[in-house]
């Protein structure tokens, strides 16, 4: 009776601890669930790694994550469009300013920055390894309603495997070969779909209001997907 009495006094004590060690998203977010955003407006993403072309694959593949979790977002080709004749096309000029015009003109709720810190591929690792900040501004009240510091590895190996010493070196050499080639649009994808994962549901996504007690991920991130 004793041992099976501190069996379930274990067991719900696990229990206890990682309910009360996670974090929910209405804790996490507060101010997305104040605020309720609609309008997303993607700025150019600020790119301080030595990738070169990392602004553009952000970019062009931020709306995908933000459209499924139920947001409007501005069509980047024509908001990038406006932004460059608006001479407004480095975000650096405005993360820390006044917010209100991008709301009048695009009609906009929120402004997203993002921060490309690194992008490093690895050809004998087999892998990218991406860090990026990521930071949603009320156009309303500039202040911050989405905050994450993400570290993606993703991981471009074949998969094989093998204990012979020359098929091992082949596998080594398809591995570099493939991480060499890889197209570089779907990880900006999975990179931003990854790290955006917990982001509280928009208005046109049928669980807006109800997904509060859901889990969320720190505010501080390191993850792991495959190509």
């Amino acid at each position: 009776m004793k041992k099976s009495l501190i069996i379930t006094l274990t067991a719900l004590l696990s229990v206890f601890l990682l309910t009360s060690c996670g974090t929910t998203k209405k804790t996490a977010f507060p101010k997305m669930y104040e605020e309720e955003p609609l309008v997303m407006l993607v700025m150019p993403p600020i790119n301080n790694s030595d990738n070169v072309e990392a602004k553009d694959y952000f970019y062009t593949t931020m709306s995908v994550p933000l459209a499924e979790a139920g947001y409007y977002v501005l069509p980047p080709a024509m908001t990038m469009a406006t932004l460059q004749r608006e001479s407004a096309y480095d975000s650096e000029m405005f993360i820390d300013g006044n917010l209100s015009k991008f709301g009048s003109i695009f009609g906009a709720d929120v402004a997203i920055f993002t921060i490309i810190k690194a992008w490093d591929k690895s050809v004998i690792g087999s892998r990218i390894t991406i860090e990026i900040e990521y930071i949603f501004k009320s156009t309303k009240t500039n202040e911050v309603l989405y905050h994450r510091d993400a570290t993606i590895v993703c991981d471009t190996s074949t998969g094989a495997s093998s204990n012979n010493g020359l098929a091992s070196l082949i596998i080594l050499a398809a591995d570099a070969l493939k991480t060499a080639a890889t197209d570089y649009i779907p990880i900006a994808v999975k990179c931003n779909k990854t790290a955006l994962s917990d982001i509280p549901a928009g208005k046109y996504n049928a669980k807006h209001g109800a997904d509060g007690e859901e889990s969320a991920l720190a505010t501080k991130v390191r993850l792991t997907t495959s190509q």
